[in-house]
């Protein structure tokens, strides 16, 4: 199993690097196109400059500026709260609408993941399913678990095999009867976010117990979920819950 999970991540390296795309913007600003995608199918960029010795890290606002274009505005508590901690668990942060990250030589590669996973998660976490929803995919789920007794720890980050850190929307703890339960929320499942997840999963997997059990819940209120995902994600050992399902999960879950 080690040999096979050493395979795939070097394959997902090499695609990686043969997928990005720099380009010189003026004398101060490098674009940087990556393979990952946001809600609208378009590849997310970062900008880089030298920074004080080091270098500056952005997405010059595109993130939270889309939502808002959108309309899904961030002027919330609850909102503002869960996009604080989002941030926080990648180490970056945000002035006005842009999200940014301050980088050396030496952990480079480490701030541009970070960064790239914030916009990531920032993207899915405010995604709404239609404009006439007033709460987070991830709220009605954390609104679940506390409505069904069962205790979690949010905003989990994890070590991958890699070393670069993942951030999990909740972790059941280990109990008496089941293992540790790591719960993921994709609001809008595709097969670019079903993939990015699942990488996440092979990459920390290792670090975690072997009983670990990834359990992801699927948004499917508004649009059905293709057969190809959940496929997917039994074929990698995870368990695929589709939101109108979840109370097929309860026992586990709760155990």
């Amino acid at each position: 199993m080690k040999d096979e999970i050493e395979i795939l991540i070097n394959e997902h390296i090499d695609w990686l690097k043969d997928k990005t795309v720099i380009e010189q913007v003026n004398d101060q600003w490098c674009e940087i196109t990556t393979p990952y995608l946001d809600r609208h199918n378009d590849c997310l960029q970062i900008y880089a400059r030298k920074d004080n010795g080091g270098y500056l890290l952005t997405d010059d606002g595109y993130v939270i500026n889309d939502l808002i274009s959108s309309g899904c505005k961030l002027n919330s508590p609850r909102r503002q709260e869960i996009l604080k901690t989002t941030l926080a668990g990648f180490g970056v942060k945000v002035d006005k609408e842009q999200l940014f990250i301050h980088a050396t030589k030496d952990n480079f590669p480490l701030r541009k993941h970070n960064i790239i996973q914030a916009m990531l998660s920032v993207n899915d976490l405010f995604y709404l399913a239609s404009p006439v929803i007033t709460s987070l995919f991830f709220e009605d789920v954390m609104h679940w678990l506390d409505l069904s007794d069962i205790r979690y720890t949010p905003k989990v980050k994890f070590a991958g095999q890699s070393g670069f850190d993942y951030m999990f929307d909740f972790v059941i703890p280990k109990s008496r009867q089941q293992p540790e339960r790591i719960v993921q929320t994709i609001n809008n499942p595709r097969k670019d976010s079903a993939e990015a997840l699942l990488y996440k999963w092979i990459d920390t997997r290792e670090t975690r117990s072997p009983e670990s059990k990834l359990y992801s819940f699927l948004n499917d209120a508004n649009t059905e979920v293709s057969p190809n995902i959940i496929e997917a994600f039994r074929n990698y050992d995870a368990v695929p819950v589709l939101w109108s399902e979840r109370e097929t999960t309860h026992d586990v879950l709760a155990a």
